[in-house]
């Protein structure tokens, strides 16, 4: 049997690095690579996300691959809103288009739950989209990539 490497930071999380952490999420859910961000979860991870239920790590993947197969142009910024030991609150919104070429942003909560080993074991997500104009699209950065350091959050978009 392989041992599974910590993935820091562990928790109980200070501030500081409940930030890293949501970071860190931030900038692999914008590389939309399934495998890599998977990676972040146990292997018996448990989520909601919208209408969803994805069991595990194997069963993430696939909500990702098909996540990100609809959701073009997705770039995501993620903001802590609390934290607590191992738990984690954030609220996030996100830019994408469908294959009819119609922007949307959506807006979300997720509640994060990390085993000993810094790895995810549940996430809870709430999200709502709103029809966006292009001229509307505020996150402007080359798809698949982090968000740039000097981009503006959340907050400083009033968002």
């Amino acid at each position: 049997m392989t041992e599974t490497p910590p993935r820091a930071p562990l928790p109980p999380f200070s501030y500081d690095e409940a930030i890293q952490k949501v970071r860190m999420a931030e900038n692999a859910w914008n590389t939309r690579d399934p495998v890599k961000v998977a990676q972040a979860y146990t292997i018996d991870t448990r989520w909601r996300n919208r209408s969803e239920f994805p069991m595990g790590r194997a069963e993430v993947q696939d909500f990702l691959t098909r996540k990100w197969a609809k959701e073009t142009g997705y770039r995501l910024i993620k903001e802590i809103w609390a934290h607590d030991r191992n738990r984690i609150a954030v609220r996030f919104c996100y830019e994408w288009h469908n294959d009819h070429g119609q922007w949307f942003r959506a807006h979300g909560n997720e509640n994060w739950e990390f085993d000993d080993l810094g790895y995810m074991a549940v996430r809870h997500a709430s999200i709502n989209d709103v029809p966006i104009t292009d001229e509307d699209r505020l996150f402007h950065w080359p798809e698949g990539t982090a968000r740039p350091d000097h981009h503006p959050g959340l907050t400083e978009l009033g968002l």
